[in-house]
């Protein structure tokens, strides 16, 4: 199918930043890997692709500025736009051989977010998003799943790890929400749980203490798929906030009455 010049950028830039991770992913054991921090791994592979991305998306749109996990920000002339981007999300995943992690590409406009790229390159499973053209898998458009009993919706989740997150805040979310739904998931790649929601895999999801280059792309995937999404508030924007609940309009709701119970 066709697609704008904007997204076909985002997608050439992600194809060939994810050739480099296959190629790594093959070669796990060879990767030298440094810490960033208690659990939290960067490698080479990592930054490689986050360079790969900045030089490609930076020569195609001279000026946007750029967020990224491993380089921050990098301004531009252009000040009303900028792209969000995590090189690999999913990096433990990655390290550990397990075949579920992406990069992540969104750009912002003013405070919106106007286009979204997720890519998987272990299955090139490939989600696109743009402002009110819907989002697509491979070319196959996406709507969320329509459920409207929680107790059959797969609800996807984050855990917190060591040196991350509130653990005590998340067992009492957890608890109260194992309940009342058909099964929990965490899969370790927020963006393609994002995606998986906007595909219908699953119901629903919610994480705290994100990124905004874990979130940019999978928000926008999520509303042109016809979900909804926020923070824990109901509110507040997932990007800013560091935290997301989405789901279809139901599935979003049910989630922050939930959350907001377990936190009394």
């Amino acid at each position: 199918m066709q697609h704008s010049a904007l997204i076909n950028v985002m997608v050439k830039a992600a194809l060939r930043a994810g050739r480099s991770l296959k190629r790594d992913l093959g070669e796990i054991e060879h990767l030298q890997v440094s810490l960033k921090g208690p659990a939290n791994f960067v490698s080479l592979a990592d930054k490689r692709a986050e360079e790969m991305l900045y030089t490609d998306l930076s020569k195609a749109r001279p000026g946007y500025g750029f967020l990224g996990e491993e380089g921050g920000t990098r301004e531009g002339t252009d000040k009303s736009h900028t792209w969000i981007v995590d090189p690999l999300d999913g990096t433990t995943n990655f390290l550990h051989g397990i075949p579920q992690f992406a990069i992540s590409i969104g750009l912002q406009r003013e405070d919106t977010i106007i286009a979204g790229v997720v890519y998987n390159p272990a299955n090139d499973e490939l989600y696109i998003a743009e402002r009110g053209k819907g989002a697509f898998l491979n070319d196959q458009r996406l709507r969320v799943a329509g459920r409207r009993q929680l107790n059959e919706c797969v609800i996807g989740c984050g855990l917190p790890h060591i040196g991350r997150g509130d653990h005590v805040q998340f067992r009492a979310e957890m608890e109260t929400l194992q309940n009342k739904v058909a099964g929990l998931r965490r899969f370790g790649a927020a963006a393609l749980d994002l995606a998986f929601v906007a595909a219908g895999r699953l119901d629903g999801f919610w994480e705290r203490n994100l990124s905004p280059w874990d979130v940019a792309a999978g928000q926008i995937l999520v509303r042109e798929a016809g979900g909804t999404i926020s923070g824990v508030e109901g509110k507040d924007d997932a990007v800013t906030s560091g935290h997301v609940v989405c789901g279809n309009e139901y599935v979003h709701g049910e989630l922050l009455k939930i959350l907001k119970a377990a936190s009394k």
